[in-house]
């Protein structure tokens, strides 16, 4: 141990064992060298104790996130438009970015993350190059900018590298080229990514992820080389969007006869035990295929309604292991994510209740950590468990009137919001403080100054 323990008394606290609606009160957590090293209980604070009013509960994961569409939040809402137009709005702010811009970019971004109790974010990260392609002195640089970005805002990051080596697909199947800003994406073949990927060894508060971009960006002898190359490389998680649009499935039917899904399961890459982010347009044979493999889905639900993506069927998918990520930051506030999946599914099904809320917590925490983004340590309030603590105020408009006694979790994910959150630990370190990042304080403004320097 690092010397004496500090420790916290939580009126109420949600511990994240994924059998609990009810809060427990007076909780005791001793925190040192940033674990949790003993919870216990008392019916008043320990004179040796700072209070926590209020009701705490694990760090949450934002499982799928890229940070630089952060600066399209509220410029892209376009009469008659789809993913598809969106998608070049995205591509012009990618040309602008360098490693200093998406420095400046991502931290105020992770920022906001923290102030709305993240503290473990699994960045998706495909921009790696220079405009057209040409690699940084450093092949890492936009890797290296977004893991300071982290460690700047005070939270860990799976930082998830991207394997995109085309275009995309055509409609008849047709393999694209790479165009415009596509070529700032691309290695030059899949070993020449595993190598970059290799390379890069930050440790500390980054885990090193990998992913495939999409069945449109990589042809399948390619995704069955990342999954060979995966048996042995250590990747703390493996990511893949799968089926986000319907225009995706139509075109890899057209081009190997299959969906997605089964052309995943054919080059064993569902054998890696993925996370599939989306799985929006699935038939029953896709979702079964799912189920039985192992793999996890990761939703993003503001993302997903923002770009009219579609209803997942996710009662078809019981069982699968479920996490939550905000995507393209069209808000940042993953109570509403584990909201948003719950009452997508009641629209689409019309039906109440397919996932209760204790599960769509453990999305959050255990799922969300330990599948998901690859720390297994993280995700409870428990001994040996790394010290993340959020800590919501009972007090405000949206969850007075809650019972943390018994109905904890119902009012968390279907009450509260990020605004909600007043204190956030991360690895034993106050990173938010009364509603105010300690190590940002200006966030807004910060956030505001890069986002500007993109769009003008």
């Amino acid at each position: 141990m690092s010397g004496r323990p500090e420790r916290y008394w939580c009126a109420w606290a949600l511990t994240g064992d994924p059998a609990g609606a009810g809060a427990r009160a007076g909780v005791v957590v001793e925190v040192d060298d940033g674990r949790i090293v003993s919870v216990g209980e008392s019916a008043g604070p320990p004179p040796d104790a700072r209070r926590l009013a209020g009701l705490t509960l694990p760090g949450l994961a934002d499982a799928h996130s890229h940070a630089f569409h952060r600066a399209l939040r509220g410029r892209t809402g376009e009469n008659g438009g789809s993913f598809w137009t969106w998608r070049e709005r995205m591509y012009r702010i990618a040309a602008r970015l360098d490693p200093d811009s998406y420095l400046r970019l991502a931290r105020a971004v992770y920022a906001e993350m923290a102030l709305a109790g993240i503290t473990c974010v699994g960045e998706f990260h495909y921009l790696h190059h220079a405009p057209g392609g040409r690699p940084y002195a450093d092949p890492n640089a936009m890797g290296a900018a977004l893991t300071q970005a982290a460690a700047d805002a005070g939270i860990r990051i799976t930082l998830l590298d991207t394997c995109y080596l085309r275009g995309g697909l055509a409609p008849d199947g047709t393999a694209l080229a790479l165009d415009g800003a596509q070529a700032r994406f691309a290695d030059p073949g899949v070993e020449q990514w595993a190598g970059r990927v290799d390379a890069f060894r930050p440790g500390g508060h980054t885990r090193v992820g990998a992913a495939v971009h999409s069945v449109r960006a990589c042809a399948p002898a390619d995704i069955a080389r990342v999954a060979e190359l995966g048996e042995g490389a250590g990747w703390a998680a493996t990511h893949i969007h799968l089926s986000e649009q319907p225009a995706e499935n139509s075109a890899c039917r057209a081009a190997y006869g299959r969906t997605p899904a089964e052309l995943l399961d054919d080059t064993g890459f569902l054998t890696r035990r993925p996370v599939l982010v989306h799985a929006t347009h699935l038939t029953p044979g896709d979702t079964g295929r799912i189920r039985s493999s192992g793999a996890g889905v990761c939703l993003c639900p503001t993302t997903e309604r923002d770009l009219a993506d579609g209803l997942p069927p996710l009662a078809d998918l019981a069982g699968v292991p479920l996490s939550l990520g905000s995507d393209g930051h069209s808000t940042i506030d993953m109570f509403e994510e584990a909201r948003g999946a719950e009452m997508h599914e009641r629209l689409r099904t019309g039906r109440r209740g397919t996932l209760p809320a204790a599960a769509l917590l453990d999305a959050l925490h255990g799922a969300g950590h330990a599948t998901a983004l690859g720390w297994p340590d993280a995700g409870r309030i428990a001994p040996g468990y790394r010290a993340d603590l959020v800590t919501l105020d009972l007090d405000g408009i949206r969850l007075a009137g809650a019972d943390p006694a018994t109905a904890a979790a119902e009012a968390v994910v279907f009450a509260a919001a990020a605004a909600d959150v007043r204190h956030v630990m991360a690895d034993g370190r106050w990173i938010v403080r009364d509603g105010v990042h300690a190590l940002i304080p200006d966030a807004p403004r910060d956030l505001h100054t890069a986002i500007k320097e993109l769009i003008a």
